[in-house]
């Protein structure tokens, strides 16, 4: 099974604060953790993954379009600094927590305007 096709549908903002101490694991995604983009279903870098309650495991490290998969192997953040304010989604209180137990750290910033 290859995981080779590559389609641009919109850029993404950097979640990362900072790569130091960042560390990636590979999980099993579902297409039923992704939402529809357009006519795509797409999981967003920053989702909760496998879900934004109890249970979170981490963060989805870059887009992911599972519109051709049923399954497919992602990387996730299980610790590392990433700007709370560009996750594509509000985290659940109780994954949040289960998250920084982990070791993300919510970074609040505001943003720069250059």
């Amino acid at each position: 099974m290859a995981f080779m096709k590559t389609e641009q549908y919109e850029s993404t903002p950097n979640i990362l604060e900072s790569e130091v101490g960042l560390v990636l694991k590979t999980y099993t995604a579902d297409q039923t953790n992704a939402v529809a983009v357009n006519d795509r279903k797409i999981i967003k870098a920053g989702s909760v993954y496998p879900t934004n309650a109890t249970g979170a495991k981490g963060l989805v490290f870059e887009d992911v379009d599972m519109t051709d998969d049923e399954k497919r192997p992602i990387s996730v953040i299980v610790a590392g600094r990433v700007l709370e304010d560009r996750l594509p989604a509000t985290v659940d209180t109780t994954a949040k927590t289960e998250l920084q137990a982990l070791g993300i750290v919510f970074v609040e910033e505001t943003e720069v305007v250059f």
